[in-house]
């Protein structure tokens, strides 16, 4: 793997990359019409899904009739598209190094996973491989800390960062602007994940990349303050299903 891969991602994910198949969100369904139309997907297109991890996104791209192409630097997250998508081409590559021709896709989209590479370099990289008019699509699911409980989820991991990189940090902009493309534009989408609490809530933040990589007896206590949380906090306590509240920002930008 490339070291140009951050260590909380190669080693997080590496370790959890079946709980961060479980846990994670996917993503409202007015996501489809913005593919369609922000980024002019459909039959005939060719879309890369970069850092596409398990796949999670590859299924809202698969739906809009486009030739879908994701790319994986970690093994163990590529490894989960091939067994569970079959008829999407999975390949090894990062950011600045996409094993594609030059002016091979109509699009590029990072979902979850901009803030992992955001450089000029990156973005000299997706100008090379992306036709004149194609679109980058940059998407995230961002907790609504709004919600009392949410926040505290968030306080309970913030000690464990360190240093990787982060949507909320905002530094993933200091790539832009880019000559190669015009403006990001943004769309905002409201998103519920459903289910258990298991796997909305302990996979999901188990499976967070800084989170994975720490030593056991800190992941182990880490766990039991999440845990300790479900069974006490009045909206979670006995609960068998949650809705765990979501604002999912997408951003497009148009190359040159």
């Amino acid at each position: 793997m490339s070291d140009s891969v951050h260590a909380a991602a190669r080693q997080g994910f590496e370790k959890q990359a079946a709980a961060y198949a479980r846990g994670r969100p996917d993503y409202p369904g007015a996501l489809g019409g913005w593919l369609r139309d922000a980024l002019g997907l459909g039959p005939g297109r060719v879309v890369a899904d970069v850092g596409a991890g398990t796949g999670k996104f590859t299924p809202l791209l698969a739906a809009t009739g486009a030739d879908v192409i994701a790319v994986e630097p970690v093994d163990a997250m590529r490894a989960q598209i091939t067994a569970t998508q079959p008829a999407v081409r999975a390949l090894p590559g990062t950011a600045d190094a996409l094993p594609l021709a030059d002016a091979a896709l109509d699009a590029i989209v990072c979902a979850q996973a901009f803030h992992w590479f955001a450089t000029r370099a990156a973005l000299d990289e997706f100008a090379r491989v992306l036709k004149a008019g194609g679109r980058l699509g940059l998407v995230w699911n961002v907790r609504d800390e709004s919600v009392d409980w949410v926040a505290e989820l968030t306080r309970i991991v913030i000690p464990h960062e360190g240093d990787a990189p982060r949507f909320y940090k905002g530094s993933w902009r200091q790539a832009f602007p880019h000559a190669a493309f015009r403006p990001l534009h943004e769309s905002v989408f409201e998103y519920v994940h459903e289910g258990p609490p298991q796997q909305v809530i302990v996979d999901r933040f188990m499976s967070v990349s800084f989170i994975a990589a720490l030593p056991a007896d800190e992941q182990a206590g880490v766990r039991a303050q999440i845990e300790d949380l479900i069974t006490t906090h009045p909206a979670l306590r006995g609960r068998e299903m949650l809705r765990f509240p979501y604002h999912t920002r997408a951003f497009v930008a148009v190359r040159h």
